[in-house]
């Protein structure tokens, strides 16, 4: 006997976005384009997901959480699938989950087409403005930040030690 799907995808979208990145909480796995699609296939939620890095730790937790909400949620009959048909962009991430970011104090991406090459044009090297204080006045610390997805720097301005979230 089949039980008619009681779920909208709109409703499940809603889901979604309760589920913050396990390594920035600030943001969650619609804003950071994470989540990409949310079908209903012979009555079952099917949500697929992309990785932001290939071998990103936090896809497993991701993957989890998601089947976790989806069950509190009354849930049972879904998959979650990882979807690798297009490698994930930052252009993915929302214009609010740059601010976010910024306001967290980690520099966020540019847009991946002329803007970094504008900005690579400037000096021979990529210019990140300071999160804290809008300085341009930085400088590349390290390639790897505290995940693979960021890059460290230093503001000369304010003497403050930064995060880029780097562009892909």
């Amino acid at each position: 006997m089949s039980t008619k799907t009681l779920y909208t995808e709109q409703q499940v979208w809603g889901y979604l976005k309760e589920i913050t990145d396990p390594e920035i909480p600030v943001l969650n796995i619609i804003e950071m384009g994470i989540a990409r699609s949310v079908s209903i296939e012979n009555e079952k939620i099917v949500v697929r997901i992309t990785p932001t890095y290939s071998g990103c730790p936090a896809m497993n937790a991701i993957e989890k959480a998601v089947g976790e909400k989806l069950e509190e949620k009354g849930i049972q009959d879904y998959q979650v699938l990882l979807d690798y048909s297009e490698p994930w962009t930052t252009d993915w991430m929302t214009e609010e989950a740059k601010s976010k970011l910024k306001d967290y104090g980690i520099a966020p991406p540019e847009k991946t087409t002329k803007d970094e090459d504008f900005l690579k044009s400037l000096s021979g090297t990529k210019i990140v403005p300071c999160p804290f204080c809008d300085s341009f006045e930085t400088e590349l610390q390290s390639e790897f930040g505290s995940t693979a997805c960021k890059s460290q720097y230093f503001c000369n301005s304010c003497h403050q030690p930064f995060e880029h979230f780097k562009c892909i």
